[in-house]
């Protein structure tokens, strides 16, 4: 049971990276109206990242200011996420295991 709850939790962290680079990618691809928010589809995938990625990454936007224009808060976000994938998860599920078998 343990392991399937670790499991989902770090595919649901791997999942939240991921959306977080589709996110700043296609942020990009905005600013240099490569793509437009007046397609249906672009604005709906937009705004579905923005939801998923906001709250995550607004702590990090409040401590870390834009470095000449550029928002690296993604950056910092990901290497958080990416440690506690590989750091945490293990410390606090491998006692789990030895209860839940």
């Amino acid at each position: 049971m343990a392991s399937f709850l670790y499991f989902i939790v770090g595919s649901l962290l791997e999942l939240l990276i991921w959306a977080i680079i589709i996110s700043a990618v296609l942020s990009w691809l905005v600013a240099f109206n490569v793509i437009n928010l007046r397609n249906n589809f672009v604005y709906a995938v937009t705004r579905f990242l923005d939801a998923v990625t906001r709250p995550v990454l607004a702590p990090f936007q409040k401590i870390i200011p834009p470095l000449g224009g550029v928002d690296i808060s993604p950056i910092v976000a990901i290497l958080v996420l990416q440690g506690i994938k590989i750091y945490l998860l293990p410390l606090i599920f491998r006692p789990l295991q030895g209860v839940l078998g």
